[in-house]
């Protein structure tokens, strides 16, 4: 086995590790709270740090889960043809491009929000309330993109069985 596919059985693994880590927050963030709360100024700072901790962790398991994806499309000659949507890869590249807009989503809209709410940007507490109400969305945006995402992912590969 050469190293080219050796590093593919690896950014499987670690992609499959990344879309759970990425994903897996989102779901449990809908299920631990199924309505918007705002930002509660008086929470402790054990919460604090506990929040600080895991929004790091989801937030570069996004970048892992993109990038693995994308090694694996430019290993299989499969990358260029997912973005341009042709036909074979139309699938694949549907995924793709939903990923590409869950990452900007998180990086772009997210995480300039959650740095307030979080405490790592200075804001007033009327500030933070009103970047949790957009934290909140944006995160229930990704949340629903992943169901999509996941179904063409997997129908990009067995797509043949599926479409043939």
């Amino acid at each position: 086995m050469n190293a080219l596919a050796a590093l593919d059985v690896l950014a499987r693994a670690v992609h499959v590790l990344g879309v759970l880590l990425w994903m897996g927050h989102n779901y449990a963030n809908v299920v631990q709270n199924p309505r918007f709360r705002p930002f509660d100024p008086g929470q402790s700072a054990a919460v604090d740090a506990a929040l600080r901790r895991e929004h790091g962790t989801f937030r570069y398991a996004s970048l892992v889960a993109l990038g693995t994806g994308a090694y694996m499309l430019w290993y299989r000659g499969l990358l260029g043809d997912a973005l341009a949507l042709a036909p074979h890869a139309a699938a694949l590249g549907l995924g793709v491009w939903c990923a590409i807009a869950m990452v900007a989503n998180l990086w772009l809209v997210l995480w300039p929000h959650q740095k307030k709410v979080l405490g790592f940007v200075p804001a007033s507490d009327a500030e933070r309330v009103r970047c949790s109400r957009i934290t909140f969305v944006s995160s229930r945006t990704n949340t629903i993109l992943s169901i999509p995402v996941l179904f063409l992912m997997v129908s990009g590969a067995h797509g043949p069985y599926l479409y043939g």
